[in-house]
């Protein structure tokens, strides 16, 4: 019961990864414009994410601008679009297998089989944490070096935004459900007692 409550777990914060995944890939404050040394008497902010880039303005006016584009767009970024959709698709099956794998659920095929299939739904995890890690790491490595580059305007200056901490967040989710899920199959014990486990 103990090693289900842990696949429950492991789950639940996987899920929570796959969600939060989601949600920063469609955000667009990727980056978000630093106005401290701006002499503009109007506040606005620029935003900019993968897919489009807002501006909000201090009347609340609220405009995007998609990035439709894609041959356009610099390869860094494409490939940042690609990782997270990616992270996106793999974390979904991961969930999916999950799904079989979990030992609190009748489906999914004997216990050895739920064994194997946790096992497949961790690495769909651990793979999906490193396809969301990545791109949000390069992608603050830029906006950090933009940043510091001194010949640069202070309202073309910008800063990691909201998206860029749920993205890490998620990838730790991501990476905890899938570690968690590996070391919860029963392969990863000693045979003997499992074997009779499986037979009951």
């Amino acid at each position: 019961m103990l090693s289900a409550a842990v696949q429950i777990l492991a789950f639940a914060l996987a899920l929570l990864g796959v969600l939060g995944a989601t949600v920063a890939t469609l955000l667009p404050n990727w980056k978000v414009s630093v106005n401290a040394w701006s002499s503009i008497m109007t506040p606005i902010s620029q935003m900019q994410g993968l897919w489009a880039d807002c501006v909000w303005y201090s009347s609340g006016v609220f405009s995007c601008t998609m990035k439709d584009s894609v041959l356009s767009l610099p390869p860094s970024l494409q490939m940042m679009r690609a990782g997270m959709v990616l992270c996106c698709v793999v974390a979904a099956f991961g969930l999916c297998l999950g799904s079989l794998g979990l030992k609190c659920t009748r489906w999914g095929g004997s216990q050895r089989a739920k064994g194997h299939t946790a096992m497949a739904a961790g690495g769909c995890f651990v793979l999906a944490s490193l396809l969301c890690l990545v791109p949000a790491a390069l992608f603050t490595n830029e906006v950090i070096t933009a940043f510091l580059t001194t010949d640069l305007p202070d309202s073309s200056k910008y800063q990691p935004g909201g998206a860029l901490c749920v993205t890490f967040i998620a990838a730790g989710f991501l990476l905890a459900g899938g570690v968690i899920f590996c070391l919860s199959c029963p392969g990863s014990r000693s045979a003997g007692p499992d074997i009779d486990y499986i037979k009951v």
